[in-house]
């Protein structure tokens, strides 16, 4: 082979091992949001499904050039299953704990959570096995930092692929049929026919559920709309009701007017507007002005178009597509009346194992913020299917110590409570005061944002489900070949890899809180991420020697500055500031680290199994993150410190046999 060709070859490697990348982090995006749309609860595990991917693609990478043939040629076939088994079979995870609590007002039916849960972890692990030996081949092909670099174009052009189809509010079939394309290409023409059949199916499946009437997708949910019934991801989530509906005296929409008679109630903040019913009642007894803040376009666009007030055809309301906690620092406007109005949203951050959308409303923090909003005689409303009595306790206790007396209180039934805190006690009107059933538990904080955990524990589902994780990766780790002795000079790169996804994971957190939990916000910090490690490999290319010990100065210097700023200092600057603040401390430890581990990419004497421990890492990293629960966020950053730290000793005894190619071409098996 000539030196042309050879070029010609490269870049053919070059291109297909982006595009096998870019199908990679797509098609577990796409698993992550379609598998939690359809399964009751799987919302609520998101992570699970994180955990699966990065088991699958580390596994992927770790087996053996020479073996494994036979994944590749069946590749689509467990992606097909697992699409037609949950549309042919749908499965509703039974929950019950008395340690969390998961909102919903559907019976749940089906297999227990313990056959369910399993057979889509092992389903996904193995399609993303698949796709990642696909990815691994290429990987092996080429020298090390540019594969790494073209991994990591790839894994931003699936983020940014699948971040487009979200703000277009694209549907499931459309996830399938880029997905299909993609693995037919990669796939090659003498698997046309074996990758064409399953994913002829996939797609059918897919095209059946979108063409089903009433269904559509916004950025957070799969939509179904039926008469006036709005459910979202399998539970009904919101009714349309008519003005006459929502006024009648039994009704817990105008709670909040009838407990502040004296208020003038001329502006008003609604939080959580969804289809216009809590718009539709403020309209109704007279305000001047209305916020309507709504996090999901789709939820706002079914109301606008269908509710029978038209509420939000009104001059006098102004729609704020938006994340609460969000809009509420950075407005400066005072308001009569304040309204959390049902703010559950089923469904969790990306990335984030216990973090809810709605989190950071709940917190002591951001029921201060709210306080700091009202006119001198204002008021301040939330209501909600509270489902326990400790979470209206924790609620009403934290409005209690903020206000400086105790809320209103009314209950409708057992579960629905509605807790009204004036700005003084004449601002609010009760037939009932807030009594504490029981011990009242501590208030949420933005460092534990976990409103619906009773305590600062990690429930024994989530350890169980953990530990059946940590059995079926070793298991899966020995069936494929991998010897685990043969991995131990790559402790260092998982301890790698297990650092990195913890900090990425903090890094959302960090940013949810400083601009909101919308799916603009958590999309640009993914992709942010990405470009910090990119940079951090183009710059590692371009230099012939690294100071490893001056590099781990650097990381460990900028996790301590991490750590010793704290999240509030960086709220209350101005939002320009407060993004350059956040985005040095986000993404400085990450391009630091991520020149550490290029560095010891490069000079590995297996680059592809030392990258698929580093995955594999990342699936510790992943499961490490629950500590959150019991330690706060903040505390994450020690754990990461701790990670790195065993990471820079064990390299010291990994030792460098190999050394960097210096000409890109050499490396090509031509």
């Amino acid at each position: 082979m000539n030196l042309g060709e050879t070029r010609q070859t490269y870049s053919s490697v070059r291109w297909r091992l982006m595009l096998a990348s870019a199908t990679m982090l797509f098609v577990e995006l796409a698993l992550i949001r379609w598998a939690g749309a359809n399964v009751v609860h799987l919302s609520y595990f998101s992570n699970f499904i994180l955990l699966g991917s990065f088991l699958g693609i580390g596994l992927g990478f770790l087996i053996p050039a020479a073996r494994g043939q036979w994944l590749k040629r069946c590749a689509p076939i467990p992606l097909a299953l697992l699409v037609i088994l949950v549309r042919e079979y749908p499965v509703q995870v039974r929950q019950s704990s008395s340690q969390v609590i998961y909102f919903t007002s559907v019976k749940t039916t089906g297999l227990p959570e313990w056959v369910t849960l399993p057979a889509i972890f092992l389903l996904t692990a193995v399609i993303m096995t698949a796709i990642g030996k696909i990815t691994a081949d290429f990987f092996r092909r080429l020298p090390p930092l540019d594969a790494y670099r073209y991994d990591l174009l790839g894994s931003l052009t699936g983020s940014v692929s699948f971040a487009l189809l979200s703000w277009l509010r694209a549907p499931s079939v459309v996830w399938g049929v880029l997905a299909a394309a993609a693995l037919l290409v990669l796939g090659g023409r003498r698997n046309t026919l074996p990758y064409g059949i399953p994913l002829t199916a996939m797609v059918a499946a897919l095209f059946v559920e979108t063409t089903t009437p009433g269904i559509s997708w916004s950025p957070y949910y799969k939509i179904q709309l039926f008469n006036s019934t709005i459910s979202v991801n399998g539970i009904p989530h919101q009714s349309i009701a008519p003005l006459s509906a929502l006024l009648q005296q039994d009704s817990l929409y105008r709670q909040a007017y009838d407990r502040t008679p004296d208020n003038p109630h001329q502006r008003v903040l609604v939080i959580g507007a969804g289809n216009g019913n809590d718009v539709a009642v403020a309209l109704a007894y007279g305000a001047e002005r209305v916020d309507a803040v709504e996090i999901d376009p789709r939820l706002q666009q079914i109301g606008a178009q269908l509710h029978p007030a038209k509420p939000y055809d009104d001059p006098r309301v102004h729609v704020h597509i938006n994340d609460g906690r969000a809009f509420l620092e950075r407005t400066s406007t005072k308001y009569d009346l304040v309204v959390l109005a049902l703010p559950d949203s089923l469904t969790l951050v990306a990335g984030a194992s216990n973090l809810r959308l709605e989190s950071y409303l709940f917190t002591q923090q951001a029921f201060e913020a709210a306080r700091d909003h009202l006119a001198p005689h204002g008021a301040f409303v939330m209501y909600n299917y509270y489902r326990k009595s400790w979470l209206v306790d924790r609620f009403a206790g934290t409005l209690d110590d903020i206000y400086g007396h105790a809320p209103c209180m009314t209950t409708f039934g057992q579960n629905a409570a509605v807790l009204v805190a004036g700005m003084t006690t004449a601002d609010q009107s009760c037939e009932q005061i807030w009594q504490p059933s029981g011990a009242v538990p501590a208030a949420a904080s933005d460092d534990h944002p976990f409103p619906y955990l009773l305590h600062r524990n990690i429930p024994t589902l989530y350890l169980g489900v953990l530990g059946a994780i940590l059995m079926v990766t070793l298991l899966s780790v020995r069936l494929t070949g991998v010897r685990i002795r043969s991995m131990v000079r790559y402790t260092d790169m998982f301890l790698l890899g297990a650092a990195f996804m913890l900090l990425e994971t903090k890094n959302v957190i960090n940013f949810a809180l400083y601009f909101g939990t919308t799916w603009l916000v958590n999309a640009l910090v993914f992709i942010g991420v990405l470009l910090a490690v990119l940079a951090g490999v183009e710059v590692r290319r371009r230099l012939l020697r690294v100071n490893q010990l001056l590099l781990q100065l650097l990381l460990f210097g900028t996790l301590a500055v991490a750590w010793l700023v704290p999240a509030h200092a960086v709220l209350s600057l101005p939002f320009a500031a407060r993004l350059t603040a956040a985005i040095a401390l986000a993404f400085a430890p990450i391009f630091c680290a991520n020149l550490i581990f290029s560095d010891r990419l490069a000079l590995a004497p297996d680059p592809t199994s030392a990258f698929g421990a580093n995955l594999l890492g990342a699936l510790t990293g992943g499961a490490l993150e629950y500590l959150a629960l019991l330690t706060g966020y903040q505390a994450l950053l020690l754990v990461v410190a701790l990670l790195y730290l065993g990471a820079c000793v064990a390299m010291r005894f990994a030792g460098r046999a190999a050394t960097p190619v210096p000409d890109d071409t050499a490396a090509l098996n031509s």
